[in-house]
């Protein structure tokens, strides 16, 4: 079990993060890819992906194992404010730091020739493995960016409300089922056990599309705290999966459908527990105008309420709109 220890400081600290990190979501994508339980949820993702891959994952299958540890070094924080940047980050990794992740990794089973001239190479191995991430990249995780951030945007409004009506700790008691908060402590179903002491850090919580079953955290203690955790929206729905909805909801789509028009209705939907008309336009796939358009027109319908928020607005499904979708009445 893993065990993240909060002070009072540490609980005004914690923040999510903005934007789904494009190398946790490759990194952990190369497990899914390898994993062949969740057929039905990727297995079409798995059978696109590898039809697009046709360069060499050698040096990724090597440092990234079927489960435990691999480096932090192939997940830098700096991650977080895109791929790009990441990749920088990777790029300019000390070798002292390198070769003691790459020593973790071999430890407890003897190393083999490809791992012992990956460490004694160095850093002059990166350009070969930022080549395979690259391409591993532009082949599993690129092709569904959309769909990846529009799943991260919705989970970041569902616990931003719930930030909004009871504070952190309501935050962290939302979180997944496989993570529980005890006040202190955020508990996990880890394969190890462990404790984490953010001393005052504070705790980035990082929702991912391709993280199943436990969370992750960095095995370094001291760079900065985060913890990537399986998105909601992730656990019911993947690129290329062709999975069927339950189907008393489908009769309930198929209604809403007809009552408002199958755009419409896929707008109110996309909306979920808060959306800026941007992302309420990638969520639904429609364009911008056409989402602001359908939003006034829900808005002026009593479905949706609208307020700004700096440069932008913020649309909220209201009472009436929730029990639209629900094919319920509304609570008096």
């Amino acid at each position: 079990m893993l065990r993240i220890h909060f002070t009072g400081v540490d609980l005004a600290r914690v923040r999510m993060a903005g934007r789904p990190d494009a190398l946790w979501e490759t990194i952990l994508s190369f497990h899914r890819l390898r994993d062949r339980r969740d057929a039905r949820l990727f297995g079409e993702w798995r059978t696109e992906t590898r039809s697009r891959l046709n360069s060499e994952t050698r040096t990724l299958g090597m440092l990234i194992p079927s489960r435990g540890y691999f480096p932090d070094f192939l997940t830098p924080v700096e991650g977080q404010y895109g791929w790009d940047v990441g990749l920088d980050a990777l790029r300019g990794i000390r070798p002292e730091r390198m070769r003691r992740e790459l020593q973790l990794l071999g430890a407890g089973a003897p190393t083999t020739p490809r791992l012992r001239d990956f460490m004694e190479g160095g850093t002059k191995q990166l350009p070969r493995l930022m080549g395979e991430l690259r391409a591993y990249h532009r082949a599993a995780v690129e092709p569904y960016w959309t769909h990846i951030q529009a799943q991260i945007e919705a989970e970041r409004a569902a616990r931003g409300r719930a930030l909004l009506d009871g504070g952190a700790d309501e935050l962290l008691a939302s979180l997944p089922p496989m993570l529980r908060w005890r006040a202190p402590v955020l508990e996990c179903d880890y394969p190890v056990d462990r404790d984490v002491r953010l001393r005052g850090r504070g705790l980035l919580l990082q929702p991912s599309f391709f993280c199943r079953r436990t969370a992750v955290t960095l095995h370094d203690p001291e760079l900065p705290p985060v913890l990537v955790y399986p998105a909601a929206a992730q656990l019911a729905s993947a690129p290329g999966s062709g999975e069927a909805a339950r189907p008393a909801e489908e009769q309930r789509q198929r209604t809403l459908g007809k009552l408002v028009g199958h755009t419409r209705s896929v707008v109110l939907r996309a909306i979920g527990d808060g959306a800026t008309t941007s992302e309420l336009a990638r969520r639904a796939g429609v364009s911008l105008a056409s989402a602001s358009q359908h939003a006034c027109v829900m808005r002026e319908a009593g479905l949706v309420t609208t307020l700004r928020h700096g440069n932008a607005v913020l649309h909220t499904v209201t009472p009436l709109g929730a029990a639209l979708l629900k094919g319920g009445a509304v609570a008096s």
